[in-house]
This record gives C-alpha cells, structure tokens and sequence, in this order.
C-alpha cells in the first residue's frame, strides 16, 4: 500500500493536514468536543457545523457556540450557509476575524428547513448565483476557501462537474463532493461515479463523501473515484476512532482491531467531560445524549443503559451511570478472553 495516494498528506491553502481524512460538518454534531475527538483520533480536517451567514442571528446560544473555537487545534475549519454573495462574504470576514484558518461553503446540505431558503444544495439549481457567491467569499478572506457540494438538484439535473470547473477557476481551494443528488437526501447508491468525473475535471483536492462506513469501503472509494481524500460523517457517529482504522488500513492494507472496551469508556467519559465543559453541566447533559445513543447502540444491554441515561437530569448523575455501564462491558469482555 505504500504507493497508495490515499497514504498522503494533503495540503489546503497553507495547511498540511496529517492524512487526507476528513470529519463532515454536521449539524448537532460536530461541536467543538466532537471535532477535538475526532481529530485527536485521526481526523486530518473537521470542519464546524453550519453557521448561518445571516449575522443578525447570531446571538443566539447555539450559534455562539458554534462561533467559539479557542483553543481548536489547527486548521479551525468554519462552515457557512446562505444565499446572498454579499452576506456569504461579511460572515466569511467576521469568522476570519474570529479565527476561522479555512472557510467552508455549504452547497451540500439536502435539509428541506436550509434548502427553503434557496441556500445548501438548491443553490446547485442556479450555477450563476454560485459563481457569485464564490467570488464574492474568495475575494472577502485571505484564508483558502473550499466548497462542499452534491452531484447536482436531482437525477436529471447533475451538474456538479461544472461547478467545481468554475470553482476552481474562481480560487476553490479544495472541494467535498456527496455522491447524491440534493433529492435523494441520504437515500440510494451513491454516484461515485460522478465523483471520479468531478475529480477528472480539476486539480484542487477533492473528497469524496456518501456511505463510507468501514476501512475497506474507504480503500474501494478511492479507487473507485481517484479522490484525495475521504470524508466521513454519520460513520463517526459514536465511533470517532474510525479515522485512526481507515488510516491504519490504507497504510498497511489489513484491519486494526476494534478498541478494547476500556478504552471506548475513557473516549466516551473525556467526550463527557469536554461536553459538561463546554456547554455548562446542565446544556451539556442535554447534548450528551444522542451520542450515548451512538456510543451504545448494538452493544450488549445497551437500549437499556440508553432508556436510563438518558432520563438523568445532572452530570454526575449520567457520567456515573455511563461509567457503570461501560465498566461492566469492559469486564464482560475481559472475562470472555
């Protein structure tokens, strides 16, 4: 495998990043304690979730969480969403101005709440307005600017080979393509063919994202598609050292084992910890609860660990019964070797 070029690093504007794996950005996700986790187990980039581009909506609570980065290992990735050239760049400057070292353009995100606005994957219905947006952003910062796109509206209308012609020509600094068409959501095979034709058609780094859940579909995908790098979203999902065995199997072509139980409850308890840091104790025992979701789901009991975390109403209360819970599978498994 050493010939392989999913073994390289790959660079972004001034950025080497340690490998060419990616977390994609989404939305109740990847705050800052999931892209720290991530990234601290192998993720080479993490964008943050969608921010909106609209600034007189950033006073909210969520939004000012997702603007904070302090202390973000490098490169801090930002993602913005919107419509209009004019707004896209002003939120591009103040992010910047906030420490944003990559600005990330959300043309991908199929949600019927972002694409009503004309904004995520339905900007692809009107390439005039995307060049416009590109170039107004390119222009705005002097931080490398990528995009993250689907293969177009809807089956009949797959245009993604396109915009990344032009937006490579405008300054794209990299690019993330999903193998689906805004209509298909998450649903249905993925085009990675598409993804192949998208990169053929430039020479900026892309990344090719959609269903990419093991090792070995990451090594078929890119060679599937001759993409630069691997983005991964839901696969992460209460498994963030995914990324250290994706690249552990590109390099070395065979599997890394699961992490012993021990070591899934020390990520799960630091996730823990950083949350209730994070948000504050009562917020963070709110977030904290899709991931236990995630973290249990398919281990023995673990439905019902989640029926009762799930109700604890205090930190201390939801990291004992974490801790308790996967303390015991840890010793199961001890037994059972």
């Amino acid at each position: 495998m050493a010939d392989s070029p999913a073994n390289n690093p790959m660079d972004i504007g001034p950025y080497k990043l340690r490998n060419n794996l990616a977390l994609a950005p989404m939305a109740g996700v990847t705050d800052r304690p999931f892209r720290e986790l991530c990234k601290s187990l192998g993720a080479g980039l993490a964008a943050s979730e969608m921010i909106t581009s609209d600034t007189r909506l950033w006073n909210s609570r969520k939004t000012r969480h997702r603007l904070d980065h302090s202390g973000e290992t490098e490169p801090r990735v930002v993602q913005i969403a919107g419509a209009d050239p004019a707004m896209m760049a002003k939120a591009a400057r103040i992010n910047v101005e906030h420490g944003a070292q990559i600005i990330d353009l959300n043309m991908g995100c199929p949600a019927k709440k972002v694409c009503k606005r004309a904004a995520g994957s339905a900007l692809m219905r009107d390439e005039r307005l995307v060049n416009r947006i590109l170039e107004a952003v390119v222009a705005a910062v002097d931080v490398p600017v990528t995009l993250k796109i689907r293969t177009g509206w809807d089956p009949e209308n797959r245009n993604a080979v396109r915009i990344a012609v032009s937006a490579e020509r405008i300054g794209i600094a990299a690019l993330a393509v999903h193998g689906r068409t805004r209509a298909c959501k998450f649903f249905g095979n993925v085009e990675y063919e598409t993804i192949r034709k998208v990169k053929n058609a430039v020479n900026i780094p892309v990344f090719a994202n959609g269903d990419i859940e093991t090792p070995q579909k990451a090594a078929q995908v890119i060679k599937m598609t001759g993409a630069d790098g691997i983005m991964i979203g839901r696969a992460a999902q209460g498994r963030p050292w995914i990324f250290q065995q994706v690249e552990y199997f590109l390099h070395h072509g065979h599997e890394k084992s699961e992490p012993p139980m021990s070591t899934v409850r020390d990520i799960m308890l630091d996730h823990l910890e950083n949350l209730y840091t994070f948000y504050g104790q009562s917020v963070g025992v709110r977030i904290a609860r899709k991931h236990l979701g995630w973290y249990c789901k398919g281990r023995p009991g673990g439905e019902e660990y989640r029926r009762i975390a799930v109700r604890a109403d205090s930190a201390a209360e939801q990291f004992r019964i974490t801790a308790a819970y996967f303390d015991a599978l840890a010793q199961t498994k001890d037994l059972a070797a």
